[in-house]
């Protein structure tokens, strides 16, 4: 069995996350109690029904503290049955979730007489931080589409069918934000910029002009052998602990060039040798895999 728990902040696309995930085969309950967790899924299990073999479950911060605290242990019993489980979490920043409620006029869960909406929003956040703690996945929604957020979540958990890693390389303008999903994050702003080229500026890092001058920058394909190596020692790594998933993190000022072409061609390599590799470009606003790769079934 693959057990999914899909928790986040209220208003960043948790239900969203869920609804997709049913419609790629999973069978989901929403607002699970955390308390009720565990006797579910042992009651699921004992059936022996093909028809659970992908459960996804919902939990959020309407769950008593206590029982929130206890979901790692509960992780740590279920891998021990053989219970493929994933935590994946979704955060959005407080300005987003603000503006959120304010469009949608909607209540917080947590924001009762008295109690004001970013101290809900706080509030929350601390009930929250054991499921956090422990989750392998987070997705920051704070910019992103509800058909950006399927993507990603289809992506990145709803079609990895097999066990494994899986690594998403990203690129990000530094003057966006860095991006609160990131594992690594690596900092390309020292190189060569191309935007200072006036052909070059209106271009970006997949354009064949921008490849080949930042292939002919010693400094470039140097920063690029260090990454390069960095992570060809530490991913084993993390396939030994047993992680699901995996972000890497590219950056230079816009995210338009040094970091889209950098992303590229790291993901490039890195799926040489691991088959479940995704690559997003935050400032092209685009998710999907390495650039020389057939799409999946070609």
């Amino acid at each position: 069995m693959r057990l999914v728990i899909v928790s986040g902040l209220s208003g960043s696309g948790k239900s969203v996350a869920l609804h997709l995930l049913e419609d790629v085969g999973f069978y989901c309950i929403d607002n699970v109690p955390a308390a009720l967790l565990g006797s579910m899924i042992s009651q699921i299990v004992s059936t022996g029904d093909a028809f659970y073999d992908n459960l996804a479950m919902g939990v959020d911060a309407r769950s008593r503290a206590t029982d929130l605290g206890s979901l790692p242990d509960l992780l740590q019993e279920l891998r021990r049955q053989g219970i493929r489980c994933e935590v994946i979490f979704l955060h959005a920043d407080e300005d987003s979730l603000l503006k959120r409620y304010a469009e949608s006029r909607r209540p917080h869960p947590l924001a009762t007489k008295g109690v004001s909406l970013r101290e809900a929003i706080a509030r929350e956040k601390e009930l929250l931080g054991p499921v956090i703690a422990c989750a392998e996945l987070i997705i920051d929604t704070s910019h992103t589409s509800i058909y950006q957020l399927r993507d990603a979540v289809r992506g990145r958990v709803g079609l990895r069918k097999e066990p494994g890693l899986s690594i998403l390389i990203e690129s990000f303008g530094y003057k966006h934000g860095i991006p609160l999903d990131a594992d690594f994050v690596f900092d390309l702003r020292c190189l060569p910029n191309p935007y200072w080229e006036l052909t070059l500026r209106p271009l970006s890092g997949r354009d064949q002009a921008v490849i080949d001058y930042l292939d002919g920058q010693p400094d470039v394909q140097r920063m690029f052998s260090d990454i390069a190596a960095f992570l060809e020692y530490w991913v084993p790594k993390y396939i030994d602990f047993n992680r699901n998933y995996l972000t890497v993190a590219l950056g230079c000022t816009g995210g338009q060039h040094r970091s889209v072409y950098m992303a590229d061609k790291l993901a490039t390599v890195l799926s040489r040798q691991y088959p479940q590799v995704l690559i997003r470009h935050n400032e092209l606003r685009g998710v999907g895999r390495p650039p020389d790769l057939p799409p999946d079934g070609a």
